[in-house]
């Protein structure tokens, strides 16, 4: 990922076609050193292509996939939003009504 994102940021930065020295400068920027195995196999797919192409090529691909699911909404909408809200309000109140005090208290008559 280190160096997709270094070859990505040398083309925002005005680098139509970066080669390895300019993704390793990047790297070597921040500190970190490019597996020359994994930069010579990235180059290799890469070779002749245009960037946005392949970014347009693997969203496709994600989208074919799905994304992730299976999680609430956001925001409390849905399911279990405001309605959990107000059961879960509506039992704290009966428990609070219940301090340990007995209500048929006979002492009172």
């Amino acid at each position: 990922m280190r160096i997709i994102g270094a070859y990505m940021l040398a083309v925002m930065g005005g680098n139509e076609k970066p080669d390895a020295a300019a993704v390793s400068a990047i790297l070597d920027a921040i500190g970190e050193k490019a597996d020359e195995e994994r930069m010579k196999l990235f180059f290799s797919q890469i070779e002749g292509k245009d960037l946005a192409e392949v970014i347009e090529e693997g969203s496709k691909k994600l989208g074919a996939v799905g994304g992730v699911g299976g999680g609430a909404p956001v925001g409390g909408e849905g399911e279990g939003g405001e309605a959990g809200e107000k059961k879960e309000e509506k039992k704290e109140e009966e428990e609070d009504d219940d301090v340990g005090f007995d209500s048929d208290d006979d002492d009172d008559e």
